[in-house]
């Protein structure tokens, strides 16, 4: 079906609801983007019933986001090889295939070999998903339709560790593989029958041999990058040679892969979009996005369980009611706001609300603060999400044609996971180091020479004693819970300052916002930065 543009061009319109097809493609793409995280709580059965160390089974982790990593910027190339539904419904099928069979294996060596396919396929999901969608509604309704697609974002990753210990603790940790195949399998019927491929995202559509030196090039940076960011806390960064090598290849290779595909006329990344302003700045915004939202839906449950010794469920349940807010708000931002304000005033509006929510975070969290205060802190920080993933995408993809956007969207979902892996690994590193000079900071006060020590340590064993601890051992136990006091304070306050750092980052994203240019507004709806 055709409908006609304002300029009298005829535009390209799916034969089914388009609504129907927005369900069932963001219906895969949910399923993808559950699976990166919901393999984190299950790490330590998943060793243990394969006979491994807790240390091998995260490969089980790395190996999926490698892969992921490699495939995203490739996707928009690969849809034009084997057409962009054929694609589509090639990932779907292999991504549930392959999730079977991570149930099924016997051997960790299995596991994380299916888990690399897996990830291969569903690398795919996200930014053909998004092709669709830019293909299949006008300009002027994509502001709901990206509503549709945030929900998926935001969702999956805390509905991730959530799900993943309650099918754990219940099931089994194969269950976290089986519940992807009914859903792949609804999802791929779904697919089959409802989408289709305008003119442009056709087979065929992609011109000249296959270019086997860019894909080397970025399978190696990209791969080599997410190794380094997965692993790097673990390894104790540079000084791991492994870490060291990463770097080096990483750098080295993507280096190269902007030079060799700049030289290109059909290059496998069309890095060339990155010429239009407002693309160029929306990859930035969405990769601060990535960055903090991962960063901080990481550190609020490590929080929780490392230091307040919650379960994994309700640590994850902490996460959840500000998931539902970020869900309630994004539909109202979509229809009410986005054809009032600019753009750019509700990103950067939303950038401000989120480092402000996240700063204040960092100035209430202590070993005392109750579940409810957690959930209200988080919920104050996922408003300013909802301001954000619409008005980004809306601006980012208004310059691009409908032939750009199948590039357009490999890049920006690759933009946006890039920006969560490197806030993970920054979180997670700047809490370890803050940790180790918090402790420096406080441990002199632990000292026979501060009287505050002194009486800590004389009521400390009183109390020990008046509970039935002999005297002769109550000073020792008493001078050992000190000390875990301490190492435990350090611990509160390095997770506070690694808030309050989120929180400026997400702060200095608004300079960012302001800078976006005007775009032509369509007649129902502006979508430019204004």
């Amino acid at each position: 079906m055709t409908e006609t543009t304002p300029d009298g061009s005829p535009r390209w319109r799916p034969r089914h609801n388009p609504w129907l097809v927005a369900v069932v493609a963001t219906v895969a793409a949910f399923m993808e983007v559950l699976d990166s995280t919901i393999v984190n709580v299950s790490l330590p059965h998943i060793a243990g019933s394969l006979s491994a160390g807790t240390d091998e089974a995260t490969w089980t982790l790395t190996s999926y986001l490698v892969a992921n990593g490699i495939v995203l910027p490739l996707s928009g190339w690969l849809s034009s090889v084997f057409g962009r539904r054929n694609f589509f419904l090639i990932c779907i099928a292999f991504f549930t295939l392959f999730s079977l069979l991570c149930g099924l294996a016997t051997s960790l060596p299995a596991l994380i070999g299916f888990r690399l396919l897996q990830g291969l396929f569903g690398g795919g999901l996200q930014p053909t998903q998004q092709a669709i969608l830019l293909d299949s509604f006008p300009p002027e309704k994509r502001g709901m339709v990206f509503a549709v697609t945030a929900i998926a974002v935001v969702v999956g990753p805390v509905l991730g560790p959530t799900l993943g210990g309650y099918l754990t603790d219940a099931f089994s940790w194969r269950w976290i593989f089986f519940v992807n195949v009914p859903v792949g399998i609804g999802a791929w019927l779904g697919c089959a029958w409802l989408v289709e491929d305008p003119p442009h995202a056709k087979r065929g559509k992609q011109t000249g041999g296959i270019d086997g030196i860019g894909i080397g090039l970025i399978a190696i940076g990209f791969g080599a990058l997410q190794i380094m960011l997965d692993k790097g806390t673990t390894e104790d960064w540079f000084d791991s040679r492994l870490i060291c090598v990463c770097a080096f290849a990483s750098a080295a290779a993507l280096c190269a892969a902007v030079f060799w595909l700049l030289g290109r006329s059909n290059p496998v990344v069309d890095i060339r979009l990155f010429a239009n302003r407002n693309f160029a700045i929306g990859n930035a915004l969405i990769f601060m996005t990535g960055a903090v939202l991962y960063s901080s839906a990481v550190l609020l449950p490590q929080f929780a369980q490392l230091d307040l010794g919650y379960t994994s469920l309700l640590a994850g349940l902490v996460l959840s009611p500000g998931a539902l807010a970020t869900i309630a708000l994004l539909p109202l931002v979509a229809r009410l706001l986005l054809p009032r304000v600019p753009t750019k005033w509700l990103i950067a509006f939303g950038f401000a609300i989120l480092g402000l929510a996240l700063v204040w975070t960092g100035t209430r969290i202590s070993g005392q603060v109750a579940f409810g205060e957690l959930v209200i802190t988080r919920i104050s920080q996922t408003l300013g999400l909802a301001f954000l993933f619409v008005p980004i995408s809306i601006v980012t993809f208004s310059g691009l044609s409908a032939a750009q956007n199948s590039s357009g969207a490999a890049l920006y979902a690759m933009s946006r996971n890039v920006g969560g892996s490197i806030g993970i690994a920054l979180a997670t590193a700047l809490v370890a180091n803050r940790s180790q000079w918090r402790f420096a900071q406080l441990a002199p006060y632990q000292s026979p020479f501060s009287q505050a020590y002194n009486d800590a340590l004389s009521n400390t064993t009183q109390g020990l004693v008046n509970l039935g601890a002999a005297v002769s051992s109550a000073g020792s136990q008493a001078n050992g819970y000190l000390y875990q006091t301490l190492i435990q304070q350090s611990s509160i306050l390095a997770y506070a300052d690694a808030f309050i750092v989120v929180g400026c980052a997400s702060l200095a994203a608004v300079t960012l916002a302001l800078i976006l240019r005007s775009a032509p507004a369509p007649t129902r709806m502006p979508l430019g930065g204004h």
